[in-house]
């Protein structure tokens, strides 16, 4: 597989993982989407995110799906895995791992097990760094409990350990404080509801999680805002965004999924503890997914 220069930059997709009626992993389900997204425009994959549940699957079943990514990639086509773990050396494993695959790149949140300081997320950084393959920073500290501010990805940039950040703060005026902290780090758009932001103020790319349910839309969105078209962009992100905020909901994984389903596509049940939408919740996701469908979404 042929990598791009920048492998991190452009659309890539934080993919859902397909399970079966016995929760089970369908490899061949999550190929075809790969190749699906691939044709629709996307330029690559983030599996094993927390879109993708990382945190229920076995080890055997993350090395699998990220194979089966690698696999099914056109030329040119990004695989660049979530390699969260507890601690730095299960993190530098899975590095490896996705080293070993032939990924390009991989993405990394801080320790996730308790709320680190920033020695130990810098160390957590380093002992990563080591197998040689670019990092993507994760920055969610929403779920994580630790900021990567500026200043710390400043740090991380400047030893060389991080390449770019998912910034999922939601806080677009973080992307300037960056730019200005760690010249030359690519901030990327990590949450749904405010790509069009981070587009205009420079973001090289997205890590997105709607995309898996209507590609061709959001890939326009993320062009046309990155090109500064708001002529464009503005009415369809308006079209968009009743949904592009699941992603930043408890409910994400589930929200999307729904969607995946209505448009045609198999997202399928979550692995517990995730439980099902309520009635209600599954109601508004239906109607967002229907309407921007009907908008001309896909």
């Amino acid at each position: 597989m042929r990598a791009r220069l920048r492998p991190w930059h452009g659309v890539l997709v934080a993919t859902t993982v397909p399970l079966d009626d016995r929760l089970a992993v369908d490899l061949d389900r999550y190929a075809e989407h790969v190749r699906w997204l691939a044709a629709e425009g996307c330029d690559g994959v983030v599996p094993n995110g927390s879109l993708g549940e990382y945190q229920t699957l076995t080890g055997t079943e993350r090395s699998a799906v990220v194979r089966a990514a690698v696999d099914a990639a056109p030329d040119g086509f990004t695989v660049m895995p979530g390699i969260a773990a507890y601690g730095a050396r299960e993190a530098r494993r899975w590095a490896e791992d996705a080293a070993e695959a032939g990924c390009a790149a991989v993405m990394l949140l801080p320790p996730n097990a308790y709320r680190a300081d920033e020695r130990a997320v810098l160390e957590h950084y380093r002992e990563v760094a080591k197998v040689g393959v670019p990092v993507v920073a994760y920055n969610n500290p929403i779920d994580t409990k630790v900021d990567l501010t500026p200043a710390l990805l400043a740090r991380l940039h400047g030893e060389g350990l991080i390449v770019g950040v998912k910034e999922f703060t939601g806080d677009v005026r973080r992307s300037y404080e960056i730019a200005e902290a760690a010249p030359g780090l690519d901030v990327l758009a990590g949450s749904d509801d405010v790509t069009l932001e981070l587009a205009i103020a420079g973001a090289p790319g997205w890590i997105a999680g709607y995309v898996n349910a209507l590609p061709r839309s959001c890939v326009q969105l993320f062009h046309a805002s990155a090109d500064g078209d708001l002529a464009t962009a503005l009415p369809l992100y308006r079209e968009l965004h009743p949904l592009l905020r699941w992603d930043s909901k408890t409910e994400f994984v589930q929200a999307i999924k729904l969607s995946m389903d209505i448009v045609g596509r198999y997202g399928g049940p979550c692995r517990p503890p995730r439980v099902p939408l309520t009635e209600a919740q599954a109601q508004v996701v239906r109607e967002a997914t229907e309407k921007a469908v009907a908008a001309g979404g896909r």
